[in-house]
Order: C-alpha cells, then structure tokens, then sequence
C-alpha cells in the first residue's frame, strides 16, 4: 500500500497532529530554558511560556535528537530496562519512548492506577518521518475513573534507541533502548497539556484492536 493511501487511511481513522509553526523568538526562547533546565541540579525545566508544551517537545525531537519518555512518576533518577511489549506483541526489555511530544504527554497525565479493562493508544504516520495521526481510547469504567494526572515528561538521549519500525506500511513512533539511561532533563506536565484530552474515545474491553480503530473517530468527537 502506497505512502499515500495509508496517510488518507489514517486522517479517516484518527487525528491529525495540531500544527507546530514556531516563531524565531519561540525557538530562541525554547533553547534558553532547555539549556538552563539541563544545567539545574534537579534537570527540571522551568516552563512559564503560553506556547503550548507540544511544540517546545516538538521542537527539541526535532533539533536536539532527543528521546521523550511520558510517566506519572516524576522522580525517576534512572530508567531500567523492563519487560514489555512493542507495537506488534513482540516481547522486549527495554526502555520505552517516542519522539513524538503528544503520545509522551499522553503516558505522563494519563493515571495508570485508574486503568480497568485495556486502554489502546498510538501515534502513527505513514512512514518514518510522516504526518503523525493519534488515537486514545479507554473503557468506560476507566473514563470515569477520574484517570487524569499531573506527570513529567523525561527527555533522554537517544545514542541507544533504535526504532520499533512498522507494519503494513504504518510507522509506530515508538523506540527501545536495552541499556539503563539516565534522562537528561524533565518538564513537569498537566492534563490540559494533553491537546487530545477532549478526543479520547471509549470502547469495551472485549472488543478488537480492528474495531476500536474503525471507531475511534466517531466515538471521540465531543
């Protein structure tokens, strides 16, 4: 299936990542606040900007090379591989993360200890490099579980990631790292840092992967 068959697939299935335009002054002011969150003896970056959180993440996957790594535990000195699974089943220990800053987002606010059921969740494109289309999706029981959080997203370096790759012509942003890694700096995250928190849909736990996917759309329109 062409590149260009799968983009219209997925823009029908999913959701389209939100534009990421930067003015010079942005990126001037991203670099500062990185390289001074890098320098403080906690690794805290201190954001007070009004651009949304997103696009500095966005900014520094895209011309710092940096690996994001969402999670609710926002004092983790040192990541551990752990036994898991990638996007296709395939077992694996390593540590997880993505380049993209919205699916890193998502893991840092969303409150794991609400989980009942299975949640399903993604950011997908077209090929390495594409457009990136997003899906969240938990259970009813979940939802109302009051499953939003305050987390941190980690920014790590990524000398030992290696990409997860895709399937069927659809690429998972997704890339392991099989050695232990301290992060380089944190941003501490909200939930209406989450710009799909009002798009995440719900399905039953039973259903299939295929299903959910097929009505994910529909079911996450508010």
């Amino acid at each position: 299936m062409g590149n260009w068959l799968v983009s219209v697939v997925l823009r029908t299935l999913f959701h389209p990542a939100p534009a990421s335009q930067l003015t010079e002054e942005e990126r001037s002011l991203f670099d500062r606040i990185y390289e001074e969150g890098c320098a403080r003896p906690d690794r805290t970056i201190q954001y007070e900007l009004s651009t949304p959180k997103y696009k500095f993440l966005a900014y520094l996957a895209q011309t710092r090379g940096v690996i994001l790594h969402g999670s609710n535990n926002t004092e983790i000195e040192q990541f551990e591989p752990r036994r898991q699974t990638l996007f296709n089943n395939q077992l694996v220990t390593a540590v997880f993360g993505t380049k993209d800053p919205i699916w890193s987002i998502f893991y840092a606010v969303f409150r794991r200890a609400a989980l009942i059921g299975n949640f399903r969740n993604g950011a997908v494109s077209a090929g390495s490099g594409g457009k990136a289309f997003h899906f969240y999706s938990l259970t009813k029981a979940t939802m109302q579980n009051d499953p939003w959080t305050n987390g941190v997203v980690y920014i790590l370096q990524n000398d030992q990631f290696k990409s997860s790759g895709g399937v069927g012509g659809v690429y998972f942003d997704e890339w392991t790292n099989e050695q232990p890694i301290e992060p380089i700096a944190r941003l501490p995250v909200g939930p209406n840092d989450f710009p799909f928190l009002d798009k995440v849909g719900t399905h039953l736990a039973s259903e299939s992967v295929g299903r959910t996917w097929l009505l994910y759309k529909i079911r996450s329109w508010r």
